[in-house]
């Protein structure tokens, strides 16, 4: 390995030219610590003649990203076109088939497919990688995989988008409402055009997915992660969790039960004290409990040019110092199929957001519905208004099935003083 590792750069974007940066501008540090040099040797993007802000002159030039993988002079194709399938999918699968490692930013295929991209590199011998899919530039691939290696974990939970993460942060300092506080963030460049990958949630089950499988030793099961996002938190929602000690966030959180495994992505209220509360702006945090280390925590730049590029130059030198560790901690072919829990099995304290007509009767009613649903209230706020006027009131309740928490409040909507379809949101003691 005396020689320099050479690679190919599928995808010029933003992290694809932070990752031309920091090999330039870190050169001499990264080759003392990978014990040799790296060296870009050809390159692909859509676009030739686009100003990235730094040269490509000295690289092959490939129109056809998957050409890449047949190239002699590539040890490492490195792929950050995006998306889980199409020319991200096919390069990744050719490379790995003509024994290329591959490095990967791509959440979504690893999400989709990752399992079998593992299969490939193991046949190979190759290393598959993708520190730089999950959380940006905090190593929490690394920190399960390897760090944490001695442990069983229990549960893992965190924040795993930031675009989310800066709404409900400046949602709750300013009191504004969902959509404003979105257009805002869309003109800070912090959420796309089109946000929906965003704030539905997909962005942070797909990281999900992909650290449940290595805390668990489990296949990637992406379709049994219940998602929700952020769409209908409101500022009264907020408030009201602010009153009663809460902060709301978007958690992705994966836990092992006596009859399987949760995974789970929605908005939840957490104690105003928990540390993964203090996660503001687009930072990411995550939280890993495992039965001999207790609870670890990370918290970082979950995206952007810097921390993402930084992420896969880290797998980089890994690669560069001959590291061979098993994608998910453990070989591909010993991934066990995972035993998943139902949403409707879930287990917990609710929050429950209703508008109605207030006028006499309307509790008793609402705590037959309870009682004819085995659901025990533990508190009550209103907001003051004028007798037979709409008036916000929330509750909260004991631990309770989630199936009786929606089937309650199904029934609570059939009741004409109500207004309008009750919400609810869950609440993680943490």
């Amino acid at each position: 390995m005396t020689g320099p590792l050479k690679i190919g750069i599928a995808g010029l974007g933003t992290v694809g030219a932070g990752v031309l940066e920091i090999l330039h501008d870190n050169q001499s540090l990264i080759a003392a610590r990978a014990g040799r040099g790296l060296v870009v040797t050809a390159v692909s993007a859509r676009d030739k003649s686009r100003d990235r802000g730094v040269s490509t002159a000295a690289f092959t030039w490939f129109d056809n990203a998957a050409d890449l993988a047949d190239q002699a002079d590539v040890d490492v194709v490195v792929e950050l076109i995006g998306g889980s399938d199409g020319i991200a999918k096919t390069l990744a699968e050719k490379a790995l088939g003509t024994g290329k490692h591959l490095v990967t930013a791509n959440k979504a295929l690893i999400a989709h497919h990752g399992v079998e991209l593992g299969l490939l590199a193991e046949k190979a011998d190759v290393c598959l990688s993708f520190e730089a899919a999950v959380a940006g530039g905090i190593p929490i691939v690394k920190a399960l995989r390897d760090g944490l290696a001695a442990n069983r974990v229990q549960r893992l939970y965190g924040i795993l988008n930031g675009t989310c993460n800066y709404i409900l942060t400046n949602m709750a300092d300013s009191g504004r409402a969902f959509a404003d506080v979105l257009a805002e963030a869309q003109a800070l460049g912090y959420a796309e055009t089109d946000p929906s990958f965003d704030v539905d949630g997909v962005d942070a089950a797909h990281k999900l997915a992909i650290l449940a499988s290595i805390a668990f030793g489990t296949k990637i099961d992406f379709e049994s992660v219940h998602v929700e996002g952020i769409r209908n938190v409101s500022p009264i929602d907020i408030d009201f969790a602010k009153r009663l000690g809460y902060g709301i966030k978007l958690l992705g959180v994966a836990k092992q039960t006596p009859t399987g495994i949760e995974q789970r992505v929605h908005p939840c209220m957490v104690p105003v004290r928990a540390p993964i509360n203090h996660v503001s702006g687009v930072y990411n945090g995550v939280v890993v409990d495992g039965d001999f280390v207790d609870s670890t925590i990370y918290e970082g730049r979950g995206a952007g040019a810097g921390p993402t590029a930084s992420a896969v130059v880290t797998d980089l030198i890994d690669i560069a110092r001959g590291l061979r560790v098993p994608a998910f901690g453990i070989a591909t072919h010993t991934l066990k199929e995972p035993v998943t829990v139902p949403m409707s099995d879930h287990r917990g304290p609710y929050y429950a957001h209703l508008i109605v007509v207030d006028k006499p009767g309307v509790f008793a009613e609402f705590a037959a519905c309870l009682r004819d649903h085995n659901v025990s209230m533990e508190q009550v706020l209103q907001q003051s208004r004028d007798p037979g006027e709409p008036v916000d009131v929330v509750m909260t309740v004991h631990e309770t099935r989630e199936s009786d928490m929606v089937n309650c409040l199904e029934d609570i909507a059939k009741i004409e003083a109500v207004v309008a379809p009750p919400t609810m949101i869950r609440i993680e003691m943490l």
